[in-house]
């Protein structure tokens, strides 16, 4: 009796996105545990899994749920958009796991948006880079004001995961405000939207402009560092080459 849960990170969710040892795990596993918008972007590619699904600020019971099941003899794939250690499950697997010592827990990486969403928007994350949620759900805007101004300090190219939601509307132009206190106003900045999914697309504005746009939990922005420059539609950071020049 295999007792395994596997904490796997999908990508954007398409098939082609995934990694092969992400799609492999899948495959190996007879139950599928996951948000249900996670879930529905998986189920026609593993129709015949089962899948144990609980909505937005279900984590806890999902893991739950998902130990649970392992404990009872099965191979459990607890999946995550992007990579499952970045605003992932796996931290809240591993800590759970201890009340399920009989289950072993093992992570597998996926492509976090920063890097999907980078590429689409060509090279901004060449150089120095940090991730930011603008979710105060679980950390303190003071907190997250704090590490939007220090990363601004320190001339860092920054990536901004969950901008707004339904229930946190302005957030995205609170944070560009934040920003606005360090970096100028022309500094280019870049949002992708429904990366790897219908509907996908990227834009390249100002942060000026930024603090103006629209976004939702399915968009990724990024504000470059000061050497970030526009290509058309393209954001490249510079790595100080001379050909950069």
């Amino acid at each position: 009796m295999n007792k395994k849960l596997w904490v796997v990170g999908i990508g954007p969710g398409g098939l082609n996105q995934m990694t092969i040892r992400a799609k492999e795990t899948i495959e190996r596993c007879d139950v599928i545990a996951g948000y249900t918008v996670y879930c529905g972007l998986v189920r026609p590619f593993f129709h015949d899994k089962e899948y144990i699904e609980t909505p937005m600020m279900g984590e806890e019971k999902r893991v739950f749920l998902a130990l649970e099941k392992a404990n009872e003899g099965h191979e459990v794939a607890l999946i995550c958009s992007g990579d499952a250690g970045v605003y992932g499950m796996s931290g809240l697997s591993i800590a759970a796991a201890k009340d399920f010592p009989e289950v072993e827990v093992e992570v597998i990486p996926g492509v976090t948006a920063a890097l999907s969403g980078g590429a689409l928007l060509g090279a901004p994350l060449i150089h120095d880079f940090c991730l930011i949620s603008l979710s105060d759900r679980l950390t303190p805007m003071e907190k997250i004001e704090k590490r939007l101004r220090l990363a601004a300090e320190a001339d860092m190219v920054i990536v901004l995961y969950n901008p707004e939601s339904k229930g946190r509307s302005g957030y995205l132009a609170h944070a560009a405000d934040v920003l606005l206190e360090t970096l100028p106003a022309n500094r280019v900045c870049g949002i992708t939207r429904n990366i790897g999914r219908e509907g996908e697309a990227k834009e390249v504005l100002t942060l000026s402009e930024l603090k103006c746009a629209s976004a939702d939990m399915f968009c990724t922005v990024f504000i470059g560092n000061s050497s970030t420059k526009r290509f058309e539609d393209y954001m490249v950071t510079g790595r100080g080459y001379k050909s950069e020049g």
